[in-house]
């Protein structure tokens, strides 16, 4: 029970009840219908990466559907929040690749989505022996990566909001969602 493809997608949800901002999370994200199983960082060898609506046509209501997902909420007005996920995937696609979560307070989308990248392509490099070194820029490691030949693509998704002004809950996602035919 390997999938043989991926998509990704993000929401975000507002409602007085933390639950059910959740759940509009996952209506803006499309994949409310399904029932989401929570699965580690590992991308299948050869998985086939498609679009969001090309994905969301191939879920059915009530199915088991597995994700990689990173999640936050907040009730406090104002509060910036972000999740995000990271992908690196080897040159050889006969190998498999790295999916990370990452879900703070106070960080931009852009930084979120970095950060989750570079956790995905860290724990691939040091899967393929590919020596770095943690204290570097993120930029510093990406050209490493790259350079050796062995990381053929980095992407991530995240998705950032700050807490609703009136303080209802605030809920923020981003999700890799598995198709397995």
């Amino acid at each position: 029970m390997t999938p043989k493809k991926v998509f990704f997608t993000k929401g975000v949800g507002v409602h007085k009840d933390k639950l059910s901002s959740f759940e509009v999370a996952l209506r803006n994200a499309g994949i409310e219908k399904c029932n989401l199983v929570y699965v580690s960082s590992i991308f299948p060898p050869e998985c086939r990466i498609l679009s969001r609506r090309a994905g969301l046509k191939l879920l059915r209501p009530g199915q088991i559907t597995y994700c990689v997902m990173s999640r936050k909420e907040t009730n406090e007005p104002n509060r910036l929040i972000s999740a995000a996920v990271g992908f690196a995937m080897p040159t050889d696609c006969c190998n498999y690749g790295y999916l990370s979560e990452h879900h703070a307070f106070g960080e931009k989308a852009a930084v979120s989505g970095e950060y989750a990248e570079d956790l995905a392509a860290t724990m691939l490099a040091t899967t393929l022996g590919i020596p770095f070194d943690p204290d570097q820029a993120w930029d510093e490691r990406k050209q490493s990566y790259t350079a050796s030949g062995h990381i053929f693509k980095t992407q991530n998704i995240c998705q950032s909001a700050e807490g609703n002004k009136d303080g209802l809950w605030t809920t923020v996602l981003a999700t890799a969602v598995f198709i397995i035919d």
